[in-house]
């Protein structure tokens, strides 16, 4: 291209020098303009929450001194859109090219079609590198060319595929372009990532953590000379640094994957010389931490619904309860199983649970009661420091029995066994629950079983200074048996309706076979001679234009199980459980935000008091952490599209999931697995080992 030739390049969750496939063919091109663009409205209900925009301040500041350091200084834009961002960078220094690295969330994926488009038509030319995956989502797929829909056959056909483990090396110079200096910039600070009322709080966290690429390879090194060797034994003890902690530097892309998987790799070699089979134990159960984080990106790309819609569309009937009075006694930490508890105060307090504690939470949160999981989606999404959309919906998609081999939607977990199993001592209860902190180790994980006088000894009250369980687990296992039939009764009547072309049920074979509903789409692309083979496809789905599964009837005789609230109920009549208007003011909520949006998908759509704030509005007022005190905040949950983006309109998200990488057409067939009396028919081999971080 030329010494002359000018790029820019786009940085997002890629903040590295390091293997980082866009910078390194920036470099080759010429002149390089660095360029961080930070449009609040075209992230829509996704947001980021409080301590994830402080690591992403962070790690920018990070990147912005190594950048200089090499030549070329980092650009902050903040803009309404990121097209109007870039073609003023264009335009200020006569650009020619733009490159940046993939993202697969469904909010990035239409703003990258939008961008590649729009600068394609002015004669921009726009490349894009695999600079997050192992695997590209469009390169695995099973014989007949349809995505994997189970972890095991994906992940075997993933470590049956060749991989070059080369990594891009670091550029050792960057030049700057003429006109930089037109370009209209801002400075970190004025990206406005954290606001005054935040900055307390946020001190709290540069203690426990050191944003930034250059220490994300300290802590990698750390992790692989210390801790991997013992990873097998000690990864599910709840308390201390048992996991990588590298999740949040993956997130914001600040070390590679290949750098992880290869460090690794290599370790796997040195041990399997000397023999060391534990060794070796912690090392496939820490590659396969990392396929799964590959299958989250891999599922919300060939599957772009999936933050608001279960894969499975049987949940489609679902009787989900719309409580808020449950949901906000599950945030707070307030629920009476002191495990729940504990992971929910530390998650207020620091932003982080271990991963464990997120699944033990998670599932008390669908199984116990019965809220719907978009709900804990976008809650965790709200309060993670390494919140990743792709991890999450993977992980709660997991719990609530929404994937083909994720737990069995009859399937629940005692929270007092989980507490004695990963946290035997209590010791990690008694961080998190002062209250219970003189409890006997017999009794912290059950207090409402032990007898008066060690309660009172203990300085216990339940019900006064300690919450009573919200619901005995006899009684949430008789619910969710109930709600799980219900399920089956309605999906087996939409079902036998469709066959018979009516709205006659008919008993048939149906009632007898419980099916599941597993969308088809086509993976396998035919070779294109002006395609490169590094730009990302567009993913193709079906049923876009209805957006949501086909409804059916949501009451069979009039009937449905006590305590069940159904979200057709919910939706034509939004107090569907009445919450004291004070009592429902908690941490993470508004005393004028009342409202509630449910979607038209009998999805019910998280309540407003979960949002996170947008600069320029109504935001929340982080006080120290404290788990009991009130948050201001009235900026409610946007409505989104399939994409939970609000500005794509009309036919634009439309065309953009039309705009098929495959340049195949799709079928729109019921899948066929069978499933017996609501149990899946796969082994669930991960059931233990599904990971909201690594």
């Amino acid at each position: 291209m030329g010494s002359r030739s000018k790029t820019i390049v786009w940085f997002r969750r890629d903040l590295r020098i390091e293997d980082n496939p866009a910078l390194a063919s920036a470099c080759r091109g010429g002149c390089v303009l660095p360029v961080f663009i930070w449009s609040a409205e075209e992230e829509g209900q996704f947001y980021p929450g409080r301590c994830s925009r402080w690591w992403l301040k962070q790690s920018l500041a990070h990147l912005d001194r190594s950048l200089r350091s090499l030549g070329a200084p980092f650009v902050f834009i903040k803009a309404e859109t990121t097209i109007a961002a870039l073609l003023q960078c264009i335009n200020a220094v006569g650009a020619t090219r733009l490159v940046f690295n993939h993202l697969y969330d469904p909010v990035s994926l239409v703003r990258d079609h939008k961008v590649k488009s729009q600068l394609a038509d002015l004669g921009v030319t726009v490349q894009s590198f695999n600079g997050d995956l192992l695997y590209e989502p469009w390169e695995v797929h099973d014989e007949g060319g349809l995505p994997f829909t189970t972890f095991d056959s994906y992940w075997a056909k993933c470590t049956s595929l060749p991989m070059e483990p080369a990594l891009v090396l670091p550029p050792w110079k960057l030049v700057p372009p003429e006109g930089a200096e037109k370009v209209i910039s801002c400075s970190l600070e004025e990206l406005c990532l954290e606001s005054d009322a935040e900055k307390l709080s946020n001190a709290l966290l540069s203690r426990a953590w050191s944003p930034g690429w250059s220490n994300a390879d300290k802590l990698l090194n750390e992790f692989l000379n210390n801790h991997l060797l013992d990873y097998s034994k000690y990864r599910m003890k709840v308390d201390g640094s048992t996991t990588s902690l590298l999740s949040p530097y993956l997130h914001f892309g600040e070390i590679s994957v290949r750098k992880i998987y290869g460090s690794v790799r290599m370790k796997q070699i040195q041990w399997a010389k000397e023999e060391n089979s534990e060794a070796e134990d912690s090392v496939k159960l820490f590659l396969r931490a990392i396929g799964f984080r590959e299958y989250s990106r891999y599922l919300c790309f060939n599957f772009p619904f999936t933050h608001h819609r279960s894969l499975l569309g049987n949940l489609t009937y679902y009787p989900w309860r719309a409580d808020e009075g449950d949901f906000k006694s599950w945030r707070q930490g307030r629920t009476g199983y002191p495990l729940v508890d504990a992971g929910m105060r530390e998650l207020w307090a620091t932003g982080w649970m271990h991963n464990r504690i997120r699944v033990v939470a998670a599932s008390f949160f669908v199984k116990f009661l019965l809220l719907p999981w978009t709900w804990g989606l976008k809650y965790f999404w709200d309060t993670l420091l390494d919140a990743d959309l792709e991890n999450d919906i993977l992980g709660w998609q997991y719990i609530s029995g929404s994937l083909p081999d994720g737990h069995e939607l009859h399937r629940i977990d005692n929270p007092e066994v989980q507490g004695y199993k990963f946290d035997p001592g209590g010791d990690y209860v008694r961080t998190w629950l002062p209250e219970l902190a003189r409890m006997p180790t017999e009794w912290i994980h059950h207090p409402w079983d032990a007898p008066n006088s060690i309660l009172k000894a203990s300085g216990v009250e339940l019900g006064v200074n300690y919450p009573k369980p919200l619901i005995e687990i006899d009684e949430a296992r008789e619910r969710l048996d109930d709600a799980v039939s219900m399920m089956w009764e309605l999906d087996r009547a939409s079902r036998a309706s469709k066959l018979n072309g009516s709205t006659e049920v008919v008993a048939d074979n149906l009632l007898n076979i419980n099916v599941m509903d597993i969308p088809k789409i086509v993976v396998k692309k035919e070779k294109l001679l002006d395609t490169s083979s590094l730009d990302q496809r567009v993913p193709s789905v079906q049923n876009l234009k209805s957006g949501v599964c086909e409804k059916g009837s949501n009451k069979l005789d009039g009937k449905k199980p006590k305590g069940v609230i159904e979200t057709n109920d919910v939706k034509n009549n939004v107090k569907a459980t009445k919450v004291d208007e004070n009592d429902s003011l908690s941490t993470a909520e508004s005393s004028s935000t009342r409202k509630r949006s449910l979607s038209e998908s009998q999805m019910c759509v998280v309540p407003a008091s979960c949002s996170a704030p947008s600069y320029g509005k109504p935001q929340y007022e982080y006080d120290s952490f404290k788990p009991y005190d009130s948050i201001k905040s009235t900026h409610p949950w946007q409505q989104s599209d399939a994409f939970g983006v609000k500005e794509v309109e009309g036919n634009e998200a439309e065309s953009a999931m039309q705009e098929s990488r495959l340049n195949q057409k799709h079928s729109n067939c019921d899948s066929s697995v069978n499933m017996g009396c609501g149990i899946s028919k796969y082994t669930s081999s991960y059931l233990d080992e599904i990971s909201f971080e690594l």
